[in-house]
């Protein structure tokens, strides 16, 4: 199986399934000499972990990190760094019913037309559980950015149609971490929790939209034609379970604007040899390469596919058949997606600062 692997310099490679013994993964390419930061890697994944909260799956996994290599007396050293999480709370039974049936909008159909055979159990490797290790990676990345001045940060801008229109300039985004579904506004942010609460007592899930903005970022990261900045950071995203959308900046809203008013003009900026826009509707990127400004787009997610409701599907050999989901699922996955499109912009963004670094005397 390939296509497990992001990132050509910082790179992570992932592997495990939902319901084996582990899942886990290894980065290769971070720097030596960083200090490496064991609670800030904690503390990602009690954001990402199952059971935080009553809006999320019940699903109880500590997700405790154990680091197998690349790591020497509190720093990195160079060398791939190995990491595993155990898998200590998964149900396999609860997948029994779904063996010989296709459930919809679930990889269990394409999985079996790519391979010839799936995983039912939770979805195998197509389960979100694996994006467990993309938050291991991406919290050592962000080590490694704030090295650099950088800093990632990302919120719950939409439920369902419940959306937080203030811009994020206007915004303390500190506080998208007091509540349940990750909104920086208190108001917005009861009205969602309400929504997936009634939500799921319907039996049924809701989607949303994640925003995040990458501050700190120097002009010039990014590669010509097909490994533009933009580019890459539009496949992190869209790598993601339930990921239906990507924009940057201004994204969809460009299509029914005008040049004139489209345009980020340059300006001298506030420091000595600075140039920044006036506007950033480039959302930090140009041609393909950062241009200096906070580099600002949104994700959006579908409604999870499993619900508790009667839905009709067929079997592996195309009888019709009646089914409802079952397991222990989100109803609304964006609050915990949130680490994830995190980790995932992080990683693309420190992979482009080592290759930028790497194309120039």
């Amino acid at each position: 199986m390939a296509g497990n692997s992001i990132g050509q310099i910082f790179r992570l490679t992932t592997f495990g399934e939902s319901h084996g013994a582990a899942i886990g993964g290894v980065v290769d390419g971070c720097p030596a000499g960083l200090t490496f930061d064991f609670e800030l890697v904690r503390a990602e994944m009690q954001r990402r972990r199952p059971g935080q909260s009553r809006i999320v799956t019940q699903r109880k996994e500590s997700d405790e990190v154990e680091f197998l290599s690349g790591i020497f007396e509190g720093k990195t050293t160079g060398a791939p760094i190995g990491f595993i999480i155990r898998n200590t709370d998964a149900r396999s039974s609860d997948y029994d019913v779904f063996r010989d049936i296709y459930r919809p909008s679930h990889a269990d159909f394409t999985y079996e037309k790519r391979y010839g055979l799936r995983d039912h159990r939770g979805g195998g490797r197509s389960s979100a559980r694996e994006t467990a290790c993309r938050v291991v990676g991406g919290a050592i990345a962000k080590m490694f950015l704030k090295q650099q001045g950088i800093t990632v940060q990302a919120w719950v801008c939409q439920v369902g149609n419940i959306v937080l229109k203030t811009d994020y300039s206007r915004m303390n985004l500190s506080l998208a971490e007091t509540n349940a579904v990750r909104c920086p506004d208190p108001v917005v942010a009861a009205e969602m929790i309400q929504l997936i609460e009634q939500t799921r007592k319907n039996g049924d899930t809701v989607g949303g939209i994640i925003a995040s903005v990458a501050t700190g970022i120097p002009a010039g990261l990014g590669e010509p034609v097909f490994d533009r900045l933009n580019a890459d950071i539009g496949k992190a995203m869209l790598s993601i379970n339930a990921v239906k959308g990507f924009e940057l900046g201004s994204g969809f809203g460009a299509a029914s604007m005008f040049g004139s008013a489209h345009n980020d003009a340059f300006v001298p900026g506030q420091h000595s040899g600075d140039i920044e826009t006036s506007s950033n509707n480039s959302g930090g990127i140009q041609g393909g390469i950062s241009n200096g400004q906070d580099i600002y787009f949104r994700v959006a997610f579908k409604p999870v596919a499993t619900i508790i409701q009667k839905q009709m599907t067929v079997t592996r050999q195309g009888k019709p058949v009646e089914m409802m989901g079952r397991g222990r699922h989100d109803p609304c996955v964006v609050p915990r997606a949130v680490p994830v499109v995190e980790a995932m912009s992080a990683l693309t963004i420190a992979d482009h600062l080592l290759r930028f670094r790497a194309a120039r005397a």
